[in-house]
């Protein structure tokens, strides 16, 4: 099994207060010693910044930019970086007209598009529900690995 890893991952590695902290961290070992590959994209580091240098008080871990600068640094030695494929438009537009995806959804129908490129079936997500529609990947809750 691949995992394209989504961001809520790598927000839950790095925020020791949230309930998923351990869960996520122990899986993540667990699948790195096993040779499980491991994914991330420019798109989940993004996102990973946006949540990570907000305001806790806005639903963000109030890092500094250069707190998440490191731990993107972190991400990229512990998983293995997809580069943009030269079709991402286009298989990213045809998921969002086939399943109508509507507002902040587009983000995950792009991280199909991606892994749909990669032929990597699995993306490893806190918000499985938010793959559902997709015939295309399963999404894999920390929890069932």
């Amino acid at each position: 099994m691949r995992f394209l890893i989504d961001k809520n991952i790598l927000v839950r590695l790095k925020d020791l207060t949230s309930e998923y902290h351990t869960l996520c961290y122990e899986k993540i070992v667990a699948s790195r010693t096993r040779n499980t590959p491991l994914y991330i994209c420019a798109q989940v580091l993004i996102e990973y910044w946006n949540v990570s240098t907000r305001p806790i008080e806005h639903n963000g871990l109030g890092q500094t930019t250069e707190e998440t600068f490191q731990d993107c640094q972190d991400f990229l030695r512990m998983f293995m970086l997809l580069m943009e494929p030269a079709d991402i438009a286009d298989r990213w537009l045809s998921l969002v007209r086939q399943y109508e995806v509507k507002g902040r959804l587009v983000y995950d129908a792009r991280l199909v598009a991606l892994a749909v490129s990669y032929n990597i079936n699995f993306i490893l997500t806190i918000n499985t529900s938010d793959y559902a529609r997709y015939t295309e990947v399963t999404a894999v809750h920390p929890s069932a690995i």
